[in-house]
């Protein structure tokens, strides 16, 4: 039976500790779809600690933009994550707002239409201060409309706050 969980907080909150505890205890053989672009020598590093760390009972998966690519019916996924998904498509698409969100809406549908258990991590990135940066106003904009569609969609939503899991729906 199709579920969506969309967990979110801010960084270092916990989210995908918390996650992938979720996902373990709905299965033994849970799949982990990495959104990230490894830009360099740093984060691929970042990412490989991230791996091993998760262990061999893990199926891990990157994926930076098409989703829907993967059949994983029947499957609890963790898709971590959102922030990094909308940095692809955002970056791909020359910065274009619009044209981000009208794609990743039509990717996270087809991609959900799928008999799965899908556990989003995403950022609230919007909840500090406005930047002074132009590009940057407009991913934090973009962020915020993604993550307001997915929770509209989502069966469970929970805030992650220092740690600490709250229920918001």
């Amino acid at each position: 039976m199709k579920k969506i969980i969309l967990i979110t907080g801010g960084a270092r909150s916990g989210k995908s500790s918390y996650a992938e505890k979720m996902a373990l205890s709905l299965t033994a053989n849970p799949v982990y779809l990495a959104t990230a672009r490894v830009w360099d020598e740093e984060f691929r590093e970042r990412v490989n600690r991230h791996q091993e760390r998760r262990g061999p009972e893990w199926t891990n998966i990157e994926e930076e933009k098409e989703l829907s690519r993967h059949d994983l019916s029947g499957r609890i996924v963790l898709i971590d994550c959102i922030t990094m998904w909308c940095n692809n498509f955002f970056f791909d698409l020359n910065d274009d707002v619009d044209a981000t969100l009208s794609a990743m809406k039509e990717e996270f549908l087809k991609f959900t239409n799928q008999d799965a258990t899908f556990i989003f991590v995403t950022n609230e990135i919007g909840m500090g201060g406005t930047s002074t940066n132009d590009i940057q106003r407009c991913f934090t904009d973009l962020q915020g409309w993604m993550n307001q569609f997915v929770a509209s969609q989502a069966d469970e939503v929970i805030l992650m706050v220092s740690g600490i899991p709250m229920k918001i729906k």
